[in-house]
């Protein structure tokens, strides 16, 4: 014990110093600290986007975005990790370019950004603009009794309220149901179903189901003169 406790302090503290470079050396040639590269592709984020003020691009690019950092972190990073971002404060009606860099992506303080693809995106906007004069047009589908047909077909409500990008908004004529199969229907029935239009910019704010009533009739057979 005597022999094991002369070798342990001797020099105690000279071991020490050397256990501690010994660790530091390690932990900088350690492979989960050598720096390693990804690209990643994720979403633009739009931020502070003025009131009234619509993006009316039909395509909106992605980012992707190379970055540098530690291989422990390289290897579980997300996409939800990086966040690729436009400040719109001052965007007004029209066409324009903005810029992005670096600068505009948020990441964890031990990664570096080294590239950011495309460098620049081009955005179109329009005016908000709010219609609730648009009328449903109801897609109804069916095998029927034989000697019966549609009469009429009704909606309620009649017409829904749409809004987006002004000039997308006044180009469309009329929303649409869902296709609505009454094969079968004797008399009357009504259905729930969905409305939608044919412009992915413009959303259907209200209502949305609707009711569709489908009323048939007897067919006058051929012939009978009336």
């Amino acid at each position: 014990m005597d022999l094991m406790r002369r070798w342990v302090l001797h020099n105690f503290w000279l071991k020490a110093l050397s256990l501690l470079i010994a660790t530091g050396l390690w932990l900088v040639i350690s492979p989960d600290q050598e720096p390693a590269e990804v690209a990643i592709r994720v979403p633009i984020e739009f931020r502070h986007v003025p009131p009234g003020l619509e993006i009316s691009s039909a395509t909106i690019p992605e980012a992707q975005i190379r970055v540098r950092g530690p291989e422990r972190l390289i290897r579980d990073l997300r996409s939800t990790d990086l966040h690729a971002e436009l400040e719109l404060a001052d965007a007004q009606a029209g066409d324009r370019t903005f810029d992005l860099t670096a600068q505009q992506i948020r990441h964890q303080r031990e990664l570096h950004v080294v590239q950011v693809v495309p460098g620049q995106v081009h955005l179109s906007f329009d005016t908000r603009l709010i219609r609730n004069d648009v009328e449903i047009h109801p897609r109804v589908t069916g095998v029927f009794v034989a000697g019966e047909q549609i009469a009429k077909v009704l909606v309620d409500p009649e017409r829904i309220t749409i809004m987006g990008p002004r000039h997308h908004v006044e180009m469309l004529d009329a929303a649409t149901t869902d296709p609505i199969d009454a094969s079968g229907t004797r008399t009357q029935a009504t259905f729930v179903t969905n409305v939608y239009v044919a412009d992915a910019l413009v959303q259907v704010v209200q209502p949305t189901p609707v009711r569709v009533t489908v009323i048939m009739e007897k067919t006058t057979p051929a012939g009978s003169g009336h």
